[in-house]
Order: C-alpha cells, then sequence, then structure tokens
C-alpha cells in the first residue's frame, strides 16, 4: 500500500500499485502546469510586433493580446480558489487545464484579431481556475514543514522566474518559428499534464456546502473591474471615465463582497483569512514586489530592443542571469526560512529589489548590457528568490485543507493585481517623464517609482511584524 495526493491535498492511501516516487511526480506535474501558466504572461510580449503586422491589428487593440489574458486571469483567480475547494481541487484543475490547452490551440490558428483577444481570455479564465488547485495541493499536501517550505519555494520560482523564461522562450520561437508557436508550444505541455494527473493526483469530493454565488460574483466584479481600469490608465490617463468608473465599481463591488462574506454560511472568502496580522503582511509585500518587479519586464525588454537594438531571441536570453539567480536561491530560501524565520529574509530581499531599481535608473546613454543592466538583472534574481518564498509561507501558513484554494486564490490575486497595478503606475511614470525619440529619461523615473513600491513593503513588514515583536519587551 502506497499514498498519494487527493483533492485536499492530504496524503490518502492507496490499495492500487503505484511508484514510490507516486508523490513527487504529481508535485512536479503541478509546478509543471503552473509553469504553463505563468509563461504565458510574457511568452507572447517579444511576439507582438510580428502578431500586429501578420493579423492587421491596429496600435490601440494590440495590447489586448497581453490583456485579455491578464484580465481573465487576474478577475477569476478568487472564484477558481473557491471552486476547487466546492469542486474538487483535480476536477477543477483538470477542467482548466483542458480550457487552457484547447484555448492556445484556438490562438494558435487565430485568423484574425478577434479570434487571438478571444482565445487569450480563456486562457486566462482557464489557468485561473487551475492555478489555485496547484498551490493548494502544493501547500497541503507536503509530508513535513521542511517539505512544504521546499514546495512554496519551488512554486515561487515558477511564478517569478517563468515569466522570464517566457521572454526567453519567446524570442526563441518568434525568431527562428513563427509568433503561433507561442501558443501552440502549450499543447503538448497541456495534453501530457491531462493524461498524467489522473496517475498521479488522486479524486474526493469537494468540500460540503452551498456555492456562495453572491460572493462569487461580487469577487470576480470587484478583480475585474480593478485590472480593466488599471489596465487602461496608461493609456486613457488616470482620470479618464473608463479608468475611474472601473475602480470605483471596483471598490463598491469590494465592499458588497465584505459585507455579504459576513453574512453567508459558506462564504467565497472567508473574513477571517484576512484577521490574521502575518498573512495580511504577506498579502501587502506580495502585491508590492510584484507590482515593482513588472518594471524589469517592461522596460528593460524595451531598453535592450530599443536602445541597444537586441534582437527577440537575444533580449530573451538577457534575463537568463535573473532567472538563474532566483533558481539558485530557490535551493537555498527553506533553509534560510528555517533558521531565521520570514521577517529578516523579506527585509533584505525587499532592500536588494530596492537597490537593482534604483541601479537600473542610473543607466546612461553609453552604458551597455554589461556595464548597466548584467548586475542589475542579477541582484533581481537573488533578492526575488530571497523574498516570494517567506511572502508565500506568511499568507499560507496555518491555513486549514478546507481553506487552502481559497488562500491561494487570494495569494494570486495580490500578484495579479499588484503586478496590474504597478504596470500601470510605472507606465504611466514613464510616459510622463518621456522625451520624443528618447527612452531613457522616463525609464529613470520609471525605475525608481519602482524601488519606491519595495521600500513600502520593507516598511510594511517593519511596521507589522518586526514592531509588534518587539513591542513586548519595551
Amino acid at each position: 500500500m502506497s499514498t498519494s495526493l487527493n483533492d485536499t491535498g492530504t496524503p490518502q492511501a492507496n490499495t492500487a500499485a503505484v511508484p514510490a516516487r507516486h508523490l513527487t511526480g504529481g508535485m512536479a506535474l503541478m509546478l509543471l502546469a503552473q509553469l504553463m501558466f505563468v509563461l504565458d504572461t510574457t511568452i507572447i510580449n517579444v511576439a507582438l510586433p510580428r502578431i500586429g503586422t501578420g493579423l492587421g491589428f491596429v496600435p490601440a487593440t494590440l495590447s489586448w493580446v497581453v490583456n485579455g489574458y491578464a484580465l481573465a486571469f487576474g478577475g477569476l483567480l478568487l472564484l477558481g480558489g473557491r471552486l476547487g475547494d466546492v469542486l474538487g481541487r483535480r476536477r477543477a484543475f483538470i477542467i482548466g487545464v483542458a480550457f487552457f490547452t484547447l484555448a492556445s490551440l484556438a490562438g494558435g490558428l487565430a485568423p484574425a484579431p478577434g479570434w487571438l483577444i478571444a482565445a487569450r481570455a480563456v486562457q486566462g479564465a482557464g489557468a485561473a481556475l487551475a492555478a489555485p488547485a496547484v498551490l493548494a495541493l502544493l501547500t497541503v499536501s507536503a509530508p513535513d514543514e521542511a517539505a512544504r517550505r521546499r514546495a512554496l519555494a519551488l512554486f515561487s520560482a515558477v511564478g517569478v522566474g517563468g515569466g522570464t523564461l517566457g521572454l526567453v522562450l519567446g524570442g526563441v520561437l518568434t525568431e527562428y518559428g513563427s509568433w503561433r508557436w507561442t501558443m501552440f508550444v502549450n499543447v503538448p505541455i497541456g495534453v501530457v499534464v491531462l493524461v498524467l494527473v489522473p496517475r498521479l493526483v488522486n479524486a474526493v469530493p469537494g468540500s460540503p456546502g452551498r456555492f456562495d454565488v453572491l460572493g462569487a460574483i461580487t469577487a470576480t466584479g470587484a478583480a475585474t473591474g480593478a485590472v480593466w481600469a488599471l489596465i487602461q490608465a496608461p493609456e486613457r490617463g488616470w482620470t479618464s471615465p473608463s479608468v475611474v468608473g472601473g475602480l470605483v465599481a471596483g471598490a463598491i463591488l469590494l465592499l458588497v463582497l465584505i459585507v455579504t462574506e459576513r453574512r453567508v454560511e459558506h462564504p467565497l472568502l472567508r473574513p477571517a483569512l484576512l484577521r490574521d496580522r502575518r498573512r495580511v503582511t504577506g498579502l501587502i509585500v506580495s502585491t508590492l514586489v510584484f507590482g515593482g518587479q513588472m518594471s524589469i519586464f517592461f522596460l528593460v525588454v524595451q531598453y535592450l530592443q530599443r536602445e541597444l537594438d537586441f534582437t527577440p531571441l537575444a533580449a530573451g536570453l538577457a534575463f537568463v542571469p535573473m532567472t538563474a539567480g532566483i533558481f539558485a536561491m530557490s535551493r537555498f530560501t527553506p533553509r534560510l526560512v528555517g533558521r531565521f524565520g520570514q521577517t529578516p529574509l523579506l527585509v533584505i530581499g525587499c532592500l536588494g529589489l530596492t537597490a537593482s531599481y534604483a541601479w537600473l535608473s542610473a543607466v546612461g546613454d553609453t552604458d551597455g548590457y554589461a556595464t548597466a543592466v548584467l548586475g542589475p538583472l542579477l541582484l533581481n534574481g537573488v533578492a526575488a528568490g530571497l523574498t516570494f518564498m517567506p511572502a508565500a509561507s506568511l499568507i499560507l501558513g496555518g491555513i486549514a485543507p478546507a481553506d487552502a484554494g481559497a488562500a491561494s486564490g487570494l495569494m494570486q490575486t495580490s500578484q495579479q493585481l499588484g503586478g496590474a497595478v504597478g504596470l500601470a503606475v510605472i507606465v504611466s511614470v514613464y510616459a510622463a517623464g518621456a522625451v520624443p525619440e528618447a527612452f531613457l529619461p522616463g525609464a529613470r523615473a520609471a525605475f525608481l517609482t519602482a524601488a519606491g513600491l519595495t521600500v513600502l513593503a520593507v516598511i510594511t513588514v517593519v511596521a507589522l511584524l518586526v514592531r509588534r515583536r518587539t513591542a513586548p519587551a519595551a
């Protein structure tokens, strides 16, 4: 007799003969799927010029190839997390991966702009349904705390490093093949995942109770309204009716959600999850750090291609040091957390991220990749690898199995919304300081804005964790 993962993430006896590495194989499969979801946030970025030319996009709509995925993914994550708790995580995961895979195939075959944007939105919806199940299973299936920290470190490395790998892979596929392969590449991965899931992850019924329909509507509407507004802000301005209307609608729906979740018997998101000071700290830090990190993907890619004349492939490969730093730190961070705790690592990691953005802000007109970009990217990767796993462990620590999906969705929503907010703010600052035909003036201010976000993350940790810890002694 051996054990395998069930839908609640707890080891379950299995009378069928299964390999001894069954549990490890299931966790590896979850990480592979998560990598696929994260890759799609950036893999198509370097292909946008060729997509625009090939399908006849007008400039105003080309950004929706990226935004359609971000809007659906960020807006539906809370709903996806709760559906996994209610329906069963393996079932939700399979449905989400199936939608994602079929949408990837459809997007690769797209004959027109509207078709591709719709496919990207369905991809995002599938990822939102499956991704919370990934983290929930990883969180509660580990046999001990050390294994749990290792799983969270790998998940964090995939979450951050996957974005940079997406740039590399997108550059390779676009330069040596076609932009369509940035979509098609998901199909074989999705098929492998769907075939192996029933063999490596057992299914049990979801949590009993009625589904919170009103909570689902308000949570999805609030997140979607916020993401919609923030996506449009850089282009239309923060005071435009659509941006203000989206933010106001999101805020109203959020208030309705808060009120209703206190009254329903089976809430989409239990308010008690937000009463834990450590969890709130992790969510705030995650939001701010992901927001700052968007400057790396948005600004550095442009600098490399516009100022240094890098090809799409070369621009993607330029991020390898950052990716290497992230994955290298994922091996050490679990042990560091076990020895020193989350607080000092968060402070050091956020300070390292701040230094990397400040370093990038000092780039000069005569600088090149080796003198102005390589060092900051490597520092950023090491600091990011030191930051995200401790933040994730704060968010997911002490979560009951029945709430694991909701907490996972909450964490990933903070990351998606943080990225959307950060990108909107950074692009707005960049545009405000931009000079015609010159990239660097606006970019310098934008990098400093990213540094400001991570400084706020440090202040949050000190205010909510360090001061509370030392107060009784005073």
